[in-house]
């Protein structure tokens, strides 16, 4: 019973809980827009060349100004930063819903606002990690960071399924509106976070020094850089074995249907992972968690063994439970460890470098699957798994990693007034 009550400690904190609820609504649109947009282009365009322009595009102008995202929320209040850039982005939700409603609408009409809502998503998400330890005390990042990716990964799976229901009695079109609605209810909870001026006050210096300051920091701890490193080779992998050709495979086997399943057991798996993470912790949680990301490699070695259903399941499952101990893990250490000053720009760098190889992922995946075959091509993306967390683990950094050992937790009414405001 203390163990359940002390994993919901952050929510006696008001400004954590206004960001749990504001992130919980953005995801939840997160969710439905995806649904939304895909059936918008292919109503117009019928091409699925076109939706994949449309996503390319977004992903690209999202990455180009997340390090701008990270400069700004070390400059300025990063709750106010995340509402503004909630709001600027229901606007541009509300014209995309819009044109699709009237008829309006274009593919370069669709694709410039996609990369608008790429940029203004972008600019707030490194502060919306960097917000969390303004909003609860040290000893709680753990939790704290449960809860926020408990709560996120249930909005997404809730908003997918609501965003296929709206598209399919409503239509795409009204599927915006309703993201448009999400980014303003998440606004209205962002504007309501108080949190302590933890971040040193802007001095006036260029973009460039300030960037360069924050890749300082970023390689000044070298676990962060390891681990950054090591989400690069497994989302490129990834990328390449699931996201690629576990549909190709399914296909042929178990069917579409049945490979939604699966993608849908890998996301129950987060959400128990954060369950487990809530109640869990490790005396060295960046080591156990950098260890559990080679049993994600069950999934690939599971579509190479055959189309058994049943097995693919429990492998997504189990993947998902097990990458989830790394995320809370490394977002509580890099919270506790980095200056806060530069905590949003380091959150930028983390975001990049874990997605860059996204993209060659998946552009790699078919050539090397039809020429090495695809049952080999699974089993060496199982095996670079495996063995790039083992490389991470033999650096002592890494297996030393994790905020500091912590004190017994205070009773929110006396440390508020010195970590957050609005505690009441």
């Amino acid at each position: 019973m203390a163990g359940d009550k002390r994993s919901l400690l952050p929510l006696q904190h008001a400004a954590f809980r206004n960001v749990v609820a504001g992130r919980f609504v953005n995801y939840l649109g997160n969710g439905i827009a995806p649904i939304a947009l895909a059936f918008a282009v292919l109503d117009l365009t019928g091409s699925a060349s076109q939706l994949g322009l449309l996503v390319a595009v977004r992903a690209v102008s999202s990455t180009a100004v997340m390090v701008l995202g990270g400069i700004l929320a070390d400059r300025m209040p990063r709750a106010l930063l995340m509402r503004g850039s909630a709001l600027a982005a229901g606007v541009v939700q509300a014209v995309a819903g819009t044109a699709v409603i009237r008829g309006w609408s274009s593919m370069s009409l669709l694709v410039c606002l996609a990369a608008v809502n790429g940029v203004f998503s972008a600019l707030a998400l490194p502060g919306s990690m960097a917000v969390v330890p303004q909003t609860v005390p040290k000893d709680l990042l753990r939790q704290a960071n449960a809860l926020l990716r408990m709560t996120t990964n249930l909005a997404v799976v809730v908003g997918s399924s609501v965003g296929g229901m709206l598209v399919a009695l409503c239509g795409s079109g009204w599927g915006l509106i309703v993201d448009a609605a999400t980014y303003a209810v998440a606004a209205f909870f962002f504007g309501r976070v108080r949190t302590t001026g933890t971040v040193a006050p802007p001095r006036r210096r260029s973009l460039l020094s300030d960037m360069r300051e924050g890749w300082s920091e970023f390689v000044s701890h070298t676990w962060l850089w390891i681990v950054v490193l090591q989400a690069t080779v497994w989302q490129a992998v990834w990328a390449g074995c699931i996201q690629v050709l576990g549909p190709f495979i399914a296909v042929q086997g178990i069917g579409k249907a049945a490979w939604g399943f699966v993608l849908a057991s890998y996301t129950a798996g987060t959400i128990a992972g954060g369950l487990v993470a809530l109640r869990w912790k490790p005396r060295r949680g960046v080591a156990v968690g950098v260890a559990l990301t080679s049993v994600s490699a069950v999934l690939p070695l599971g579509l190479a063994l055959g189309d058994s259903l049943p097995l693919l399941l429990g492998a997504g499952f189990l993947a998902g439970l097990c990458m989830e101990q790394v995320m809370v893990a490394s977002g509580a250490a890099v919270q506790s460890s980095v200056r806060p000053d530069r905590l949003a720009r380091v959150a930028s760098f983390q975001i990049i470098g874990s997605l860059a190889a996204v993209p060659l992922g998946q552009a790699l995946a078919g050539p090397l699957a039809d020429r090495t075959g695809t049952r080999d091509f699974l089993v060496g993306g199982a095996l670079i798994i495996v063995l790039a967390a083992a490389l991470s683990l033999s650096s002592r950094s890494v297996r030393n990693a994790g905020p500091p050992d912590e004190e017994p937790t205070a009773s929110p009414d006396r440390e508020s007034r010195s970590v957050v405001e609005g505690t009441r």
